[in-house]
């Protein structure tokens, strides 16, 4: 062998968005603080991987110590917080977190970010201003800017996440807010909606649902003023919105119905959507007969 001969670099790590694939389970059942749901959510995690959902999204305001159950119960599907909010979790016990995370399990965890309400946070103050400052606080800290993620809604955040993050994990959100991010973002950055997602064909019933989950959401302005920037009208807000804005936020129906919807997301120009399926059942209960649906239908 000769004295020039250099070994083969070392491979790159797989990008993000090859990593997490098209389809990820969004899910406020999936995080508890009960020990003991621990092994139910563990193997409905390790069942979403065989399913071949490349991420699960941990809704309410979340953390590493949620995910890290479900990352341990699996060999690649890569768990993220949807979101972590910054008024709950400092930037230095949040790093500290995902470090420990990372140690023993690298490259499996996303910190997704995000400011919450007003209504709901009582140090909420300046959110993008504070969010910045986050942001800071991690880099100083060590987060990885590929590692985390924001859930952006307006144009000025959702640069952000392109600038300071991997991207952008908008809620409650249509495939036009959806171009619109990514003609923000441009290419590079993820972007990965969430969508939810009603298994019922008949209007009545899966309209009425619906609007029984979007009636806390249409009492938080950060979403109300996003859906008036995307050309609703405050008559589309009214009695637990029009069916106008229920059709364009969710998607219902049968099978080909909601493998249609999904897709308009990703002509979009969604890298992945983040389905959370919704059901008449407990805020608690893992519908898991509802995800083998959805992933037969996404084959």
């Amino acid at each position: 062998m000769s004295d020039d001969h250099h070994s083969a670099p070392a491979p790159q790590p797989t990008p993000l968005k090859q990593t997490i694939g098209r389809y990820g389970i969004w899910s406020a059942a999936l995080r508890s603080e009960d020990p003991s749901r621990r092994g139910e959510l563990t193997d409905a995690a390790a069942e979403l991987e065989d399913l071949g959902f490349g991420a699960v999204w941990l809704g309410g305001s979340s953390a590493a110590h949620h995910a890290a159950p479900l990352i341990e119960a699996t060999s690649t599907l890569t768990v993220g917080t949807s979101i972590q909010s910054i008024w709950q979790y400092e930037a230095k016990a949040a790093a500290a977190s995902f470090a420990e995370l990372e140690a023993t399990h690298p490259g499996r965890f996303l910190l997704g970010l995000g400011v919450s309400h007003a209504k709901l946070a009582e140090q909420y103050r300046r959110p993008y201003s504070s969010l910045v400052a986050y942001l800071d606080a991690l880099d100083e800290a060590g987060v990885p800017a590929d590692r985390r993620l924001l859930a952006a809604l307006g144009p000025k955040t959702l640069k952000l996440s392109g600038d300071r993050t991997a991207g952008a994990i908008p809620y409650l959100v249509t495939p036009e807010h959806t171009a619109q991010a990514r003609g923000i973002l441009g290419d590079r950055p993820l972007l990965a909606p969430e969508l939810k997602v009603i298994l019922d064909p008949d209007p009545t019933s899966a309209r009425t649902l619906a609007r029984t989950t979007l009636a806390m959401y249409l009492s938080l302005p950060n979403y109300t003023n996003n859906f008036l920037r995307l050309g609703f009208t405050e008559d589309d807000l009214t009695n637990g919105g029009s069916d106008r804005l229920i059709d364009a936020v969710f998607a219902w129906g049968d099978e080909a119905g909601i493998r249609t919807r999904i897709d308009t997301y990703l002509s979009a120009g969604a890298d992945h959507v983040a389905l959370q399926l919704l059901t008449d059942a407990s805020r608690d209960t893992l519908p898991r007969e509802g995800w083998r649906r959805l992933a037969a239908l996404l084959t």
